[in-house]
């Protein structure tokens, strides 16, 4: 897979998109643009009826410069989608050659516990010795561990911080403010613990493929990523076999089902893509054929 592409065109065409589908200007080209923008959209509008859901999309194939939106820049309950942002805040801001990851945090049992979620925090020999930074990350993306999250959020020094890391890559829109587990509330109106699709979308793009970290720590989120563990019913089932994927999912009240992070067809660069989706009952399941049905809807506009 080719990480190391023109960052800056990238970005700048992450940035730009503004059409639901870009297509190169000129005759049969438009013609085909429109079709293809009117297809999506009616795709993504019907899964929205089936569901009973509100979906949200961004996707941007840094290959070709063609793009969808679908509601880009509306507000959506981040979840733990954050995670991926705050393991890069910990690699940019506080770690210096591997010595930060390398440091051992110690925890109690009742501070995970009280995060919800915490498959490998959880573990007691974890609890006993402790984990290194490096691998409060790993569980955090791999594993979307709660008790990972807060304690990174902690070292950071609070929610507050993940978003101010959000504005000073840019990113205007994305903001943190509660911890685990209470950050998944989602409820409809709420304004805080958000994001839009496309402001979240560029955002990991500028973490994964743009200068915000240095090529070694892009390497270790990029790792992460690829080895997430909980997308196997929504991008890695949406999205056609032997396509490469990098990704991370966020769960929450409302049905809320998220997912962002980037896929590499063969011999081909990189799709940065986010599904969000939330519903209007608050004690809804979360919807994973939906965020693969919509994946599957958008690389389809996209090849």
């Amino acid at each position: 897979m080719d990480l190391h592409r023109s960052r800056r065109g990238v970005l700048a065409g992450v940035a730009g998109a503004a059409l639901t589908v870009v297509l190169p200007t000129g005759g049969q080209a438009v013609a085909r643009g429109a079709e293809r923008a009117q297809a999506v959209e009616g795709r993504l509008r019907a899964l929205e009826r089936r569901h009973d859901a509100r979906l949200g999309v961004f996707a941007y194939d840094t290959g070709t410069g063609r793009s969808v939106r679908y509601r880009a820049d509306e507000l959506f309950p981040i979840c733990s989608t954050v995670k991926t942002i705050a393991v890069a805040a910990v690699l940019r801001d506080l770690d210096r050659d591997g010595r930060f990851l390398a440091k051992r945090i110690h925890y109690t049992a009742a501070y995970v516990t009280d995060a919800g979620y915490a498959p490998i925090t959880g573990a007691a020999d974890n609890v006993a010795r402790g984990m290194t930074v490096a691998e409060l990350c790993a569980a955090a993306i791999e594993y979307s561990d709660n008790g990972a999250g807060n304690l990174l959020v902690r070292e950071l020094g609070g929610p507050q911080a993940v978003t101010r890391f959000c504005r000073s890559v840019g990113d205007r829109v994305t903001r943190l403010d509660r911890w685990e587990p209470a950050l998944n509330s989602a409820e409809p109106w709420r304004v805080t613990d958000t994001t839009s699709p496309r402001a979240v979308a560029r955002t990991y793009a500028r973490l994964v493929l743009g200068d915000v970290l240095t090529a070694r720590k892009r390497e270790l989120l990029t790792g992460w990523l690829l080895a997430n563990t909980t997308s196997a019913h929504r991008f890695r089932a949406g999205l056609p076999k032997g396509w490469t994927v990098a990704d991370k999912t966020g769960t929450g009240d409302y049905g809320t089902t998220n997912d962002v992070g980037f896929t590499w067809p063969p011999g081909r660069r990189p799709i940065v893509l986010s599904v969000l989706s939330t519903q209007h009952d608050a004690t809804a399941p979360a919807d994973e054929p939906l965020v693969a049905d919509a994946a599957a809807a958008v690389v389809a506009a996209l090849s």
